[in-house]
């Protein structure tokens, strides 16, 4: 029985799938999926390890890696030449996937980039690339002041929590005359996966449910517990992704294309749920910046009266432009909102 080819590819891409998720008895649970015999599977595993898309070892089954590795002198690269790197060394492993993926790609490696060359201070810099057939991840580490420890000292924040609460909101840059600081915000939401970590801590978008806690708290990035000097980005995007840099920019953006619009998950700003005045006005630092600030509470049981009302009182007297947008608030945190504005 011939099967159409996008049966053939959905089937494959199912296997491939589940190897990724390391399921077990991927034989059986895919002959059932499809309907078909599970000699049909094996002969689907035997493809795809004559074509070097997977690995085999007895009988297990993993995606082949290919893994790069590239180490350069940061006084031996010109400013603004970062499209040049991406040319050299990231461009060849990837350009042969879609063109909304070499795009997302293109953006958020060259921001990455941009801002080690302008902003780390370091010596040297590392590009880690590791491919399989589903994904490309990078790693660019360098061995600078730190990304969040240079935001703090340049604000004069009093912690690294308070620094890195800052790229939450996006529009930070300690350069405002050649950066518009929103490269790691973008970046942050394009990638599947994206990291930043340095000083032993980490903000993250995506993965790791946006959480910024000390690193161990996240066993997978063990081998950046040391990270007290440098910092290193970490990215990871689907080969398969149908999203597009564009949709993850209209999002934030008005109608002529200006940034306009951020997202805060509180829930990941406070170690428990917030309750004062100082927090709130630590929180809403730089909103002015931006016309709409959507204030995600989900995951979050409460809030306190003082904060409630800096937030939606205080603030919206001093900033009527700015509107604040709460949601995925419980009943009682639009309680608490009502009972403030009353």
């Amino acid at each position: 029985m011939s099967f159409t080819r996008t049966k053939r590819e959905s089937i494959k891409k199912y296997i491939l799938d589940k190897i990724a998720d390391s399921t077990s008895d991927i034989v059986n649970k895919t002959a059932s999926a499809f309907d078909v015999t599970p000699n049909t599977v094996y002969r689907y595993l035997r493809e795809l390890t004559a074509d070097h898309i997977i690995d085999r070892s007895g009988r297990k089954y993993t995606l082949a890696k290919n893994e790069y590795y590239y180490s350069l002198v940061l006084s031996d690269i010109a400013p603004d030449s970062e499209d040049k790197i991406y040319e050299q060394y990231l461009e060849p492993h990837i350009k042969n996937l879609a063109e909304n993926i070499v795009s997302m790609w293109t953006y958020c490696f060259t921001e990455m980039m941009n801002n080690v060359i302008d902003h780390s201070q370091g010596t040297e810099v590392s590009i880690y690339i590791n491919q399989d057939y589903m994904n490309t991840s990078v790693i660019i580490d360098d061995n600078g002041v730190g990304i969040f420890k240079k935001i703090q000292t340049h604000y004069g924040f009093e912690t690294l929590e308070d620094a890195i609460l800052e790229l939450f909101k996006g529009k930070l840059t300690t350069d405002k005359l050649h950066h518009s600081g929103e490269g790691v915000f973008f970046s942050s939401r394009i990638m599947d996966v994206f990291a930043a970590i340095s000083s032993g801590k980490i903000f993250s978008h995506t993965e790791f449910d946006e959480v910024v806690e000390d690193l161990n708290e996240f066993p997978a990035l063990r081998d950046f517990q040391n990270y007290q000097v440098g910092t290193a980005i970490l990215m990871k995007l689907s080969n398969f992704s149908k999203k597009t840099s564009k949709e993850i920019f209209d999002q934030y953006a008005n109608v002529n294309g200006g940034f306009v619009r951020t997202s805060i998950p509180i829930k990941n700003i406070y170690p428990t749920y917030p309750v004062s005045r100082s927090q709130a006005k630590r929180l809403t630092h730089r909103f002015d910046s931006f016309k709409e600030v959507e204030l995600d509470f989900n995951g979050v049981s409460e809030i306190g009266q003082g904060f409630a009302h800096e937030l939606f009182v205080v603030f919206h007297k001093q900033h009527p432009e700015v509107q604040l947008i709460p949601f995925n608030a419980n009943a009682d945190i639009q309680r608490m909102i009502h009972h403030v504005l009353n």
